[in-house]
């Protein structure tokens, strides 16, 4: 990655990813943009521009532009809000990654786009889910991620484009607070900590989900995009994952740096349709052979240094809305 185009930029992975990148790459390497252009550290660091995925002309002068020869696409409306909007999530998550395909197959780009562990429904194995096995999802967001990962697959084996993508578990951030995932309990759960010191769950007790750590999302990405594409098979939907927790797992290993912590749960029937619907724990060997993937954050080095983080922003006076 010389000059990177970065879509959906001031999302929940595209907010920290930005810096990351910038950090590595310098900053006149890294294009951020967004449908809105907010004033922050982002839009301070290098450039920022409004950028409208479901314009296929508009990224493909902005990507020319630039001069980029990477593109990362992580426009996209998440679970819980794309069952709410399934027309607008269909037109923004696939006519957004279409038209970010074909401005990457029109100037020669590598690219990355992540998948999720959405991607898998009811059917799917739900423990050690297999790299490859059958992905019937019944949400709107897994459906768009199923089509995702053959779409990267067709453009890879039908025009070369170098391509290149993740199954993201719930990512937990201490940067960005929580949005419209199904998984984002996980990351609510840590702030509330911190404020409140305690936590009503919309996830029942003994749900088991695939969550990472966001520093271990970032260098996911970066060593897969730095990754020597000879070694690459599976390419657009490799397995991730760091760990398995249900609500009560968080909540024990928040008590060890928190003991007066409190969890109570009320459960909300539609995330925990699709939460019971997505894998317990998933197998990420595949990634681990093919490109190095190793995680660095286990559930309590993960607490620790959430909690020590967001009562840092706290006593910083920064708001953790």
């Amino acid at each position: 990655m010389k000059k990177i185009l970065i879509t959906g930029a001031l999302g929940q992975i595209g907010s920290e990813l930005t810096m990351a990148l910038r950090k590595q790459y310098g900053e006149d390497h890294v294009i951020a943009t967004d449908v809105r252009k907010p004033e922050n550290a982002m839009t301070q660091t290098g450039v920022f521009e409004k950028l409208d995925v479901t314009n296929l002309q508009e990224i493909y002068e902005m990507a020319k532009r630039h001069q980029v020869d990477t593109i990362i696409h992580l426009a996209a409306l998440l679970s819980a809000t794309a069952e709410k909007k399934p027309l607008a999530a269909w037109d923004l998550n696939m006519g957004g990654l279409v038209n970010a395909l074909e401005v990457a197959r029109e100037l020669n780009c590598q690219f990355f786009t992540p998948s999720s562990i959405g991607a898998f429904g009811p059917s799917t194995p739900k423990d050690n889910t297999p790299q490859d096995t059958i992905q019937r999802p019944t949400t709107m967001y897994g459906i768009n991620k199923v089509a995702g990962e053959l779409l990267c697959d067709y453009y890879y084996q039908k025009f070369g484009v170098d391509t290149r993508g993740v199954r993201f578990p719930g990512l937990i951030s201490y940067m960005t607070p929580p949005g419209g995932g199904t998984t984002d309990y996980a990351v609510d759960i840590y702030y509330q900590a911190v404020e409140k010191g305690k936590y009503t769950s919309y996830i029942a007790e003994g749900t088991y989900m695939d969550m990472m750590y966001m520093p271990d999302a970032l260098n996911a990405i970066i060593k897969l995009m730095e990754a020597n594409p000879d070694k690459l098979i599976h390419r657009n939907a490799f397995n991730i994952t760091a760990m398995s927790v249900a609500p009560e797992s968080i909540a024990a290993a928040i008590k060890k740096q928190m003991p007066e912590f409190k969890l109570d749960y009320h459960v909300d029937p539609e995330r925990q349709k699709i939460a019971d619907s997505w894998p317990n724990s998933i197998d990420a060997q595949a990634a681990r052979e093919e490109w190095g993937f190793s995680p660095a954050y286990d559930l309590d080095k993960m607490t620790k240094d959430m909690l020590m983080k967001l009562k840092n922003r706290e006593s910083l006076g920064i708001s953790l809305k």
